[in-house]
C-alpha cells in the first residue's frame, strides 16, 4: 500500500485545463493534475459535473509569471482563516485575497477557487482540485474543518503548520546547500585551470629540458587526460546525473536504498533523522488536533516525513494502529524513534493527550535542527575555505614548483 503511493506521488503529474458544467448548468473552468486526460474525465464525473473539454495546459519557454511556492500557500491559509474569523463570507474572503496577491498565478489560482465555492462546491473539493498546490494533508484537514464547523480554526493550525515545516525545509536545504555549491564551485574552477591554464606552463616547462617534479608531473598528466578525454569525462558524469534522476523520479526502491543511506551519513543522517521525526510530529500533531482520526492522518504524515524509510515506517503503523495497537507500539518496532520520543507519545495516549505531546516533540527537534545548522555552518566554513586552499593553492604551487627549483640551480 504504501509502495503504491510513493510511486505514485514519485511521478510528477502534468497540469490539464477543464471546462465543465454543474448540475446546477453553470459553466466553470479549472486546472487539475493528473497522470492523463482519462484521469480528469473520471474525477470530474465523481464530483458530479458534465465535461465539456479538457487540454494538457502547456508551459511557455520564457515565462515571467512566478509560479505559486509554498510559502504562498502559507499565507493563503492564514489569510482566509482571519477573515472567517472576523465573519466574512467564505466568497468575499477568498476574493479579496485573490484580489491582494501579488503573483497572477496566485490570483489565478484562489479565483478558480473562488469560482467553484460560488457554484455550491465545498471547500474542501474545491481545493482538492487543484492537488499541484494543495496536498492531500492540506484537503483532508479542510475537510474535517468543515465538518466540525470550525474551519477558521482549522485554517490557523493549516497555516501554522505550514509555515513551520517550510521554516524547518529551510533550515535543512541550507545546512545542504552551501558545501555542495562549494565543491561544485570547486570541480569548476579546477577544470578551467586544468584545461586552460596548466597547458601554458606546460610549454614553459618543455623549454626548460630538465626533469620536474613529481607532484608537477602529476598536475600535468591530470591536464592532458582532461584535455583528451574531455568530452567522455564530462559526458560520462552527465549520464550519472541523468541515470540517478530517472531511478529517483521511478524507482521506490532506490529512493528507500537512497533514504536509508543517507540517515548512516554522519551529520547529516542525523539532521536528515531530526528533521524526518519534527515533520511526523507536526503533521500528526495539526491534523489529530483538528479531529481527524488517527488512521487517517498517518498515510499523509508518513508522505509527509520526507524520508522513503519513514513513510514506509509510519504506513506499517498505519496498519497496526487500524488492527488495535496503540501508536507507541508502532513507534517501537520502527526502530526509527528514540524512547524518549516513544515515552512522550505513550504519555499523550495515556492522558489523552496525544496531539499536544506530538506538538512539544515537534517543537524539541525544530530546536534541535535549528542548532545543528547554526553549528554546522560554523564549523563547514573554515573547513570549505580549508578545501579550496588545498585543491586551488596545490595547482598553483605544482605550477611553480619548478620555477623554484630552477631558481635553486641557478
Amino acid at each position: 500500500m504504501a509502495t503504491a503511493a510513493s510511486k505514485q506521488k514519485s511521478a510528477e503529474k502534468p497540469v490539464f485545463t477543464y471546462e465543465a458544467r454543474t448540475r446546477e448548468g453553470r459553466v466553470v473552468q479549472g486546472e487539475m493534475a493528473a497522470f492523463n486526460d482519462t484521469a480528469v474525465r473520471a474525477e470530474i464525473r465523481r464530483l458530479g459535473m458534465t465535461l465539456i473539454r479538457v487540454k494538457r495546459k502547456t508551459r511557455p519557454l520564457f515565462s515571467r509569471s512566478k509560479p505559486v511556492q509554498p510559502r504562498d500557500i502559507a499565507t493563503f491559509a492564514r489569510q482566509l482563516s482571519t477573515m472567517m474569523s472576523a465573519g466574512l463570507p467564505i466568497v468575499q474572503a477568498l476574493e479579496i485575497i485573490a484580489q491582494s496577491a501579488e503573483k497572477k498565478t496566485m490570483q489565478d489560482l484562489v479565483n478558480e477557487v473562488k469560482n467553484d465555492v460560488e457554484s455550491g462546491t465545498n471547500l474542501a473539493d474545491a481545493l482538492d482540485r487543484h492537488r499541484k498546490h494543495f496536498d492531500e494533508l492540506f484537503v483532508n484537514l479542510v475537510r474535517a474543518g468543515e465538518q466540525s464547523g470550525a474551519l477558521e480554526v482549522v485554517l490557523e493550525r493549516i497555516a501554522t503548520y505550514k509555515e513551520k515545516t517550510e521554516s524547518l525545509k529551510g533550515k535543512v536545504k541550507k545546512a545542504l546547500f552551501y558545501p555542495t555549491a562549494v565543491i561544485v564551485v570547486a570541480f569548476i574552477v579546477t577544470a578551467i585551470l586544468l584545461i586552460f591554464v596548466i597547458p601554458q606552463f606546460e610549454e614553459l616547462f618543455q623549454s626548460f629540458g630538465a626533469d620536474l617534479p613529481a607532484f608537477t608531473q602529476f598536475v600535468i598528466g591530470l591536464s592532458v587526460g582532461l584535455r583528451e578525454n574531455g568530452l567522455l569525462f564530462f559526458g560520462g558524469i552527465a549520464a550519472l546525473i541523468a541515470v540517478f534522476i530517472f531511478f529517483k523520479r521511478r524507482s521506490d526502491k532506490f529512493n528507500h536504498f537512497l533514504d536509508r543511506m543517507i540517515l548512516k551519513v554522519p551529520i547529516f543522517g542525523a539532521l536528515t533523522e531530526k528533521s524526518a521525526i519534527a515533520r511526523f510530529s507536526r503533521t500528526l500533531a495539526t491534523m489529530f488536533s483538528a479531529g481527524v482520526p488517527l488512521v487517517e492522518a498517518l498515510p499523509p504524515t508518513a508522505g509527509a516525513t520526507g524520508n522513503a524509510v519513514f513513510r514506509d515506517a509510519v504506513m506499517d503503523m498505519r496498519d497496526l494502529v487500524s488492527a488495535g495497537s496503540p501508536l507507541r507500539i508502532g513507534m517501537q518496532q520502527s526502530n526509527l524513534f528514540p524512547v524518549m520520543v516513544v515515552q512522550m507519545v505513550a504519555i499523550g495516549e495515556e492522558t489523552g493527550a496525544l496531539d499536544s505531546m506530538l506538538a512539544k516533540v515537534a517543537e524539541m527537534y525544530e530546536e534541535e535542527v535549528d542548532n545543528m545548522v547554526d553549528a554546522m555552518s560554523s564549523l563547514l566554513e573554515p573547513m570549505i575555505m580549508a578545501f579550496l586552499g588545498i585543491v586551488v593553492g596545490g595547482l598553483v604551487i605544482a605550477m611553480y614548483l619548478p620555477i623554484f627549483k630552477l631558481g635553486a640551480v641557478v
